[in-house]
């Protein structure tokens, strides 16, 4: 008689895991069948899981990825930036830009073979196109696993733990099935696919559960940070708004984010104060239109954006910076403007999208303002602060766009003297009004001469402007090494590490900095200055670049 006994784990000294395999008896001899598998699925969670997270888009990203990533921390769950070691992958996407989006679609393709080759791989997509395309992402890629969009993140630290165990449940299962003939090579029988991770708010209702419940669980997930002085950190994003009322045709942020709610200022209050406790030298408030934030407190009182800026300053006076993006060019009001200028550690730096200079562009674009308001809005702030410095978006191509309505908006950038213009070709975004209602009538080459006439409109302005700051002694943040100025230009045909010691023995290289007004500045210094607040005279200006050097 013969047969198989059930599955027997083997263990070395010390309880480690060393061989999986099965009892084969035949007549009462027992023969061991041992398979190339180190580590069994059911023990590995006494391992550390590896993660790689890779975030597309924007800074409001850029801060889920780090509390997310904190959540995932804490169950432990620990980083890599080696995808192939990577036991979860999480891309954090973004569907404002197509460009950002074919990316993602690239990294999601070359995963196909990895999943292959490794089934207990558990692969998400979370944000923004997680939101959009739903279950039509699994159709593309059924190797995908996991999809969470931004309105329902404090659910992903637990949705990645249930999709690593399920995913070894059914591994596990597989093996315990697995059939060996006497003389025959080891051979394996994978289980049925572990259910999938879902969680999505949903375009109908645009929240998965009432709102005041979807911001008490997501205000959870910002308190939950993990803020500490030995994360060495100097810059920090904190949000103060989610989501979008706005509806631009362009734009699919309301779809994908939700409607606007608004953080409870002494939650943003506490958690600025950690950060500043850290040691973070500059915090950046974020919000899709920042400067729309407006509390409605218990009493009926409600906290408007300029008064949240003086509460924060005021109640964190060893934070030495403090700034804000993004605001939206309409209802931006002269309280918030005076805050600025009164509160010595807020930025005097606005960005403030424009996305054209016509009205009848803008209308198209249900932007809700004209360009005579923009223009009101860009005169009462230098009014308030003519050191002040303002960036803009714009969208180029729009359907219907006539040459003359271009030239529009290289007006608007000469007229307003912006510090930098982000320019992007129009390009129809699935889940958009405009992608509907509006022919993408434009051909790609007229598009693309409008776009590069209109960086260089920029470029000649941005000139003028860093020529305006040659002698001027300013306050930088050091961000660190510069990867975007060399000295290769001294030496273009050389591969040499630009760095060298000082007659004094520092090593010095050319590192990085930013003004209070955004103004990216290179100097040279030591390395190990990186994160400090500095001041640096400004000696030359080439094309978009400052050139600085350091004051004793």
């Amino acid at each position: 008689m013969g047969g198989w006994g059930s599955g027997v784990k083997f263990f070395g000294p010390g309880g480690t895991v060393t061989f999986w395999g099965n009892l084969l008896y035949r007549d009462e001899v027992f023969v061991v069948a041992l398979f190339l598998r180190p580590v069994p699925h059911t023990m590995r969670g006494i391992m550390k899981r590896m993660l790689y997270m890779e975030t597309f888009g924007c800074q409001m990203n850029v801060l889920d990825s780090e509390l997310v990533l904190g959540q995932l921390h804490a169950r432990g769950f620990e980083s890599t930036e080696d995808r192939s070691l990577a036991d979860v992958i999480l891309y954090n996407t973004c569907s404002v830009r197509e460009h950002a989006e074919q990316k993602v679609w690239s990294r999601l393709g070359e995963l196909r073979g990895a999943k292959q080759q490794r089934p207990g791989l558990v692969i998400g997509v979370i944000g923004c196109m997680a939101e959009r395309d739903g279950g039509n992402l699994f159709s593309k890629f059924p190797h995908v696993d996991l999809l969470c969009g931004p309105g329902e993140l404090d659910k992903l630290a637990a949705m990645v733990h249930n999709a690593v165990i399920t995913t070894d449940a059914s591994l596990d299962a597989g093996s315990d099935a697995l059939r060996l003939n006497a003389g025959s090579t080891a051979g394996m029988t994978v289980g049925s696919p572990p259910a999938r991770q879902v969680a999505l708010m949903g375009s109908s209702v645009r929240r998965s559960s009432t709102l005041a419940a979807a911001e008490d669980h997501l205000e959870l997930l910002d308190l939950s940070r993990s803020i500490a002085a030995e994360n060495d950190v100097a810059q920090a994003y904190v949000r103060i708004t989610r989501g979008c009322d706005k509806f631009c045709t362009y734009c699919v942020v309301p779809f994908t984010r939700g409607p606007e709610v608004h953080r409870p200022p002494q939650n943003i209050i506490d958690e600025v104060k950690r950060l500043a406790d850290a040691g973070v030298k500059e915090v950046t408030l974020l919000g899709q239109t920042i400067n729309h934030y407006a509390y409605k407190q218990p009493d009926g009182r409600t906290i408007t954006f300029g008064q949240l800026l003086y509460q924060i300053h005021e109640a964190v006076p060893h934070l030495p910076r403090l700034r804000f993006v993004t605001s939206f060019p309409r209802d931006f009001s002269d309280e918030a403007l005076q805050a600025m200028r009164d509160c010595a550690r807020v930025c005097r730096y606005l960005h403030a999208p424009a996305q054209h200079g016509s009205n009848r562009i803008l209308k198209l674009m249900n932007r809700g303002y004209t360009t005579e308001t923009y223009y009101d809005f860009v005169e009462r702030a230098r009014g308030f602060m003519p050191d002040v410095s303002l960036a803009s978006d714009f969208i180029v191509g729009f359907p219907t766009e006539t040459q003359a309505e271009f030239d529009q908006c290289a007006e608007m950038i000469r007229r307003c003297r912006f510090k930098n213009s982000f320019i992007f070709k129009y390009s129809p975004r699935p889940g958009t009004p405009a992608i509907d209602r509006l022919a993408d009538d434009i051909a790609e080459d007229v598009k693309r001469l409008r776009n590069n006439a209109l960086l260089a409109v920029q470029q000649e302005v941005c000139i003028a402007n860093n020529q305006e700051m040659v002698g001027r002694t300013v306050e930088v943040m050091v961000e660190g090494q510069s990867k975007l100025v060399s000295r290769q230009a001294a030496y273009p045909s050389s591969r040499i590490e630009l760095g060298w010691t000082s007659a004094q023995g520092q090593r010095r290289t050319q590192m990085i900095g930013r003004t209070r007004g955004d103004q990216v500045v290179v100097f040279d210094a030591d390395p190990l200055i990186k994160g400090q607040l500095l001041n640096v005279r400004i000696i030359d200006a080439k094309n978009m670049t400052l050139f600085a050097e350091l004051v004793a």
